[in-house]
């Protein structure tokens, strides 16, 4: 039964909420959006905190009417029963390891310099911590082109939420200095998700 209707909370410039909004995109999924302020303090409200008391975006109120966080939990159910989530056991638990890998390997390290150094402009592309960052960063991108040259995509070989999950701060890379030049298989995938009908762009 659908009681509520989706609404999506989140903050402008996030990749997480983008991973929703894309999602909903290539779904055909009507969204109703609600964009937080960070700077102004939104996320640390009472109102807030009660919609999600861990004080992070992004967070969708589900068709059942409670609210659910954490974005590969909202891709895992906003997918169910589409093409989106492999129904094969075995493919399901791909896509959880490349979910895995977004949150564990991926997001922080090419999330984190775009964040200071294109966002807040407090760090620049050589500080120390963003070579840190992108030189762990650079490992995770290597294990996706090595992926990419055999696969066109991470599960099963059509799009996948495992594809959603890793596409925005991918795309978003260079914003922290990193050169995507290097991945040409991670480049052509970026083209075809970009390519995909119902594509939402960062807004």
């Amino acid at each position: 039964m659908n009681h509520a209707a989706l609404e999506l909370v989140d903050t402008v410039h996030t990749g997480n909420g983008w991973k929703v909004r894309l999602l909903c995109g290539y779904l055909g999924i009507a969204l109703q959006r609600r964009s937080l302020s960070i700077v102004e303090g939104d996320l640390d409200t009472e109102v807030f905190r009660q919609i999600n008391p861990w004080g992070q975006v992004p967070v969708l109120r589900t068709r059942e009417g409670p609210w659910l966080a954490e974005s590969a939990a909202i891709l895992w159910y906003l997918a169910q029963g589409t093409d989106f989530l492999p129904a094969d056991p075995l493919a399901q638990a791909q896509v959880l390891q490349w979910l895995s890998f977004e949150q564990t390997q991926h997001m922080t390290n090419l999330a984190q310099p775009r964040l200071w150094v294109a966002l807040r402009g407090t760090m620049t592309v050589d500080d120390p911590a963003v070579l840190a960052w992108r030189e762990q960063g650079d490992k995770a991108l290597a294990q996706m082109e090595v992926h990419l040259q055999l696969h066109r995509y991470f599960v099963g070989g059509r799009p996948s939420i495992a594809d959603v999950a890793l596409f925005p701060y991918t795309c978003m890379a260079e914003q922290g200095g990193y050169d995507l030049h290097p991945y040409p298989s991670v480049r052509h995938w970026l083209e075809r998700m970009q390519a995909l009908a119902g594509y939402v762009p960062l807004s």
